[in-house]
C-alpha cells in the first residue's frame, strides 16, 4: 500500500491534465491507521462517478465484535453506519465543478434495512463503499480540490462516522435491537400459524404520496387490533413502546389461509396491505411499521397490461381458447390484465412463495369473479378464465399457499374467506362471522367452475443462453437506471409492477443474479425455485 503522500504528488503532478490522467491514482494508500482504496477511476467528469473504500482498522473504530456477531446484528450495525456515514456526507460543501465534480455518496437506503455492502465490518477493520465525483473543470484535472478532497475530507468523514464509535454506540444498540428483535418475531410467524403480525400503536400512513416516511399529526391513527385476532410476541430486547418499556408487544395476527380486507373506500384498506408487503423487510426506528412484519415470502401480485410472459402454465386459470392454443407454456408479448395476474400469481408460487397479496383495485376484475349474471349470460364453455374465487381454496389446501386480498366491491369472497377485516377510519374490526352470516342470508347463486384438484403445473427450467447480458461491443452491461428497470445487455426489464422493490442497489443486484444464474448455475433441466434457492446459497456464503 502507497502512502497517502504518494497520492498527494500524483494528484499535484496531473493538475491542469486531461481528464484522463485520473486513471494514474487507482490504487491504494495509507494515511495513518487510514486507508483509502480507489478501485475504479471514471472515465469523465459526466460519466458514472469513480469507486472509492475508506477503510479504518478497528484498533482506530474499537467496535464491540457482539455488536456484529450474528448476521442479524451485522447487517443491522453496518445498515447503522451507512446511515452514519451519509449524515456526514450531506454536511460537507461540494467542491463545484463540470459533471459529477465533487460528488459524494453512499448506498444508505431508505425506511426498510437491506443486506448491503455500503458498509462492510469485520475483527480487523471497518469500511465504507462510496462513489465520488473526481473535480474538473471541462474535462480537464482540478488535482488540487481532488487533493482536498480525497486526501483530507473523506479519510477525516470516515473516521468521524466509523472512528468515534463511543458517541454513538446507544444509538447503534437500539437500532440493532430494533431489527433484531422484528426478525425474532418474523421467525416466529410459521410456528405461530400467522403470515403477518401488526403491532398495536403503528402507524401506517405515510407522510405523503411520495414521502415513504410516517404520517405525523394528530389526525394520525394508531393501529388497533381486533380483540379476537390480538395475539402477543416476547422480544428478544426491550424496547420503549407506545411510551413503555417492554419486552412484550401485542398486536393482530393474521392466520394462515384466505382473508379479505373489507371497508369503505379512504379507510385505510390499501395502507395496510402496502404495510404488509413492505414488511417483508425489516423496518429502522422510528418508521411507525418496525413492528408490521410478514412472512418473508409473502407476494405482491398485480395485473399487468401489455407485459410479456414467457412459457409459464397458466392453465390453473385459463384453459380451452378459441383457437386450441395450449396454456401449459403460454407465451405472448403483450398478455391482457387477466393473462398477465395469472401469470404472476403462477411465477409467486413457483418461486417459492407461501402468501399473495393482491389489492382489488389493481387486479383484473375477471379473473377475480365471474358473477351469476354474467355466468348466465355467457355459458362456461364460452369463457376460457377459471376465476381465482374458484382456485383460492385448492391453493390453500392443495399448495399451502396463504392469500391477503383487499376487497371493496366484491362480496362473493365471503362464503370461502377464512378472515374477513373489516377498516373504518384506518381501525380495523373483526368481520368473519358477520360475512359469514351475510352469505348465508344472501347466497351469491353463482356456480363454482372449477371443484376439481389442481394439476401439477409444468415446471419452466430456463436456458442459460437465454440469459445474456453482453451488449453490441461484447461487454457484460448490466445497470439499473430506476428502481423499477434493468438494462440486461440488448433487454431492458420493466419492473413497474413488482411492487416490493425498495431501491436501484437492489433492483441491480437482482440483474446480477440473473447473470450469474446463467453463467455458474443453470443445468439443463433445472427449475427455477431449485435456481433460486442455488443463488440464495451462493449470497448466504459468499456475500
Amino acid at each position: 500500500m502507497n502512502s497517502g503522500r504518494h497520492l498527494e504528488s500524483t494528484l499535484r503532478r496531473i493538475d491542469g491534465r486531461g481528464y484522463r490522467a485520473y486513471k494514474d491514482i487507482a490504487g491504494a494508500y495509507a494515511f495513518g491507521d487510514i486507508g483509502v482504496f480507489i478501485d475504479h477511476v471514471q472515465g469523465d467528469p459526466f460519466a458514472a462517478p469513480s469507486r472509492l473504500r475508506v477503510r479504518l482498522s478497528q484498533s482506530q473504530a474499537r467496535i464491540p465484535e457482539a455488536m456484529f456477531c450474528s448476521k442479524v446484528r451485522k447487517i443491522a450495525l453496518e445498515d447503522f453506519l451507512a446511515r452514519r456515514v451519509w449524515e456526514m456526507i450531506s454536511g460537507m460543501e461540494r467542491r463545484r465543478g463540470s459533471g459529477k465534480s465533487g460528488m459524494v455518496g453512499i448506498d444508505s437506503g431508505g425506511q426498510e434495512v437491506l443486506e448491503r455492502t455500503a458498509v462492510e465490518i469485520n475483527n480487523d477493520w471497518v469500511e465504507a463503499r462510496l462513489e465520488v465525483g473526481l473535480p474538473a473543470a471541462g474535462r480537464r484535472v482540478l488535482g488540487r480540490q481532488a487533493e482536498a478532497l480525497l486526501c483530507g475530507d473523506l479519510p477525516d468523514l470516515v473516521d468521524d462516522a466509523l472512528g468515534d464509535f463511543d458517541n454513538v454506540v446507544e444509538e447503534a444498540q437500539t437500532f440493532i435491537a430494533c431489527i433484531e428483535n422484528q426478525e425474532a418475531v418474523r421467525d416466529q410467524l410459521k410456528s405461530r400459524g400467522l403470515v403477518a403480525f401488526v403491532a398495536d400503536g403503528s402507524t401506517l400512513p405515510r407522510n405523503s404520496g411520495v414521502s415513504d416516511l410516517p404520517m405525523e399529526g394528530e389526525g394520525v391513527t394508531p393501529f388497533q387490533s381486533p380483540s379476537s385476532l390480538r395475539c402477543e410476541f416476547t422480544l428478544l430486547n426491550e424496547i420503549k413502546w407506545n411510551g413503555e418499556w417492554t419486552r412484550c408487544i401485542t398486536g393482530m395476527g393474521l392466520p394462515r389461509g384466505i382473508t379479505l380486507i373489507a371497508g369503505g373506500g379512504f379507510h385505510g384498506k390499501s395502507t395496510l396491505l402496502r404495510a404488509l408487503e413492505r414488511s417483508v423487510y425489516p423496518h429502522v426506528p422510528g418508521d411507525g411499521r418496525e413492528y408490521v412484519v410478514s412472512d418473508r415470502d409473502a407476494v405482491k401480485v398485480r395485473a399487468e397490461d401489455q407485459r410479456r410472459v414467457a412459457a409459464v402454465d397458466i392453465s390453473i386459470f385459463i384453459n380451452g381458447l378459441p383457437n386450441g392454443a395450449s396454456t401449459s407454456a403460454f407465451c405472448t408479448e403483450e398478455a391482457s390484465g387477466s393473462t398477465s395476474q395469472a401469470a404472476g400469481i403462477v411465477e409467486a408460487i413457483e418461486s417459492g412463495a407461501s402468501s399473495l397479496l393482491m389489492d382489488e383495485d389493481t387486479s383484473a376484475t375477471n379473473l377475480l369473479i365471474r358473477d351469476a349474471r354474467m355466468q348466465s349470460l355467457v355459458a362456461r364453455e364460452k369463457e376460457p378464465i377459471t376465476p381465482l374465487i374458484d382456485r383460492i381454496c385448492a391453493l390453500r389446501d392443495e399448495r399451502g399457499v396463504s392469500a391477503i386480498l383487499v376487497m371493496g366491491g366484491c362480496g362473493d369472497y365471503f362464503e370461502i374467506a377464512d378472515t374477513v377485516l373489516i377498516l373504518d377510519r384506518y381501525l380495523p374490526a373483526d368481520g368473519s362471522a358477520r360475512a359469514r352470516a351475510i352469505a348465508a342470508e344472501l347466497p351469491t347463486r353463482r356456480s363454482a367452475e372449477s371443484t376439481e384438484a389442481l394439476s401439477r403445473s409444468v415446471e419452466r427450467c430456463p436456458l442459460a443462453q437465454s440469459i445474456d447480458p453482453v451488449d453490441n461491443r461484447g461487454r457484460v452491461k448490466i445497470d439499473a437506471p430506476a428502481v423499477d428497470s434493468i438494462r440486461f445487455g440488448y433487454e431492458t426489464i420493466d419492473l413497474r409492477a413488482v411492487d416490493q422493490l425498495l431501491d436501484r442497489s437492489q433492483t441491480r443486484a437482482a440483474g446480477y443474479a440473473l447473470h450469474h444464474a446463467a453463467a455458474r448455475l443453470i443445468d439443463h433441466g433445472m427449475p427455477l425455485e431449485e435456481i433460486l434457492d442455488l443463488i440464495e446459497s451462493d449470497i448466504e456464503r459468499d456475500g
